[in-house]
């Protein structure tokens, strides 16, 4: 079942990508913003969340530019045992989101750690964890793509 957004939710989701204040009241700053109470902005969130419109809300930090290491990996996991394998990939820190797709590379997960030597370490625990060979996709070049909602 499509998920209903109002035009607030929708206002929300458009605003608070293109970053958040970093004041001293934070959630009151955006909501003046968007013509709502602080309280409103938070249950709203809260609202995207648990209705799974969204599924997280914080900062999102770019770990190259911190001196870190990320790459993009998948498996082919057997349908059978897709819950016992996201549950060790998913126990490893390194492992920043893990999602399931509808292809023969079902499982896809994203690494970031301090080092590249971290994150090929990361790629070979999981490996002999599962018994699975990992797809390693190593980024190339960088885009960003906003995800906008129409008012």
């Amino acid at each position: 079942m499509p998920l209903k957004l109002d035009d607030t939710d929708r206002a929300i989701v458009n605003a608070l990508q293109g970053g958040f204040p970093l004041v001293e009241r934070p959630y009151a700053a955006a909501a003046e913003e968007l013509g709502l109470s602080e309280e409103e902005l938070i249950a709203r969130i809260n609202s995207l969340l648990e209705r799974g419109a969204a599924t997280r809300f914080g900062p999102l930090f770019h770990a190259e530019r911190m001196g870190g290491a990320l790459m993009l990996a998948a498996l082919a996991v057997p349908e059978e045992r897709f819950d016992e394998v996201a549950e060790l990939v998913n126990a490893h820190a390194e492992v920043a989101h893990n999602y399931k797709r509808t292809h023969r590379y079902n499982m896809w997960f994203v690494l970031a750690a301090e080092s590249q030597e971290r994150v090929e370490e990361t790629v070979r625990e999981i490996e002999r964890e599962t018994g699975l060979a990992v797809l390693r996709a190593p980024k190339l070049k960088e885009y960003f793509i906003g995800f906008k909602v129409p008012v």
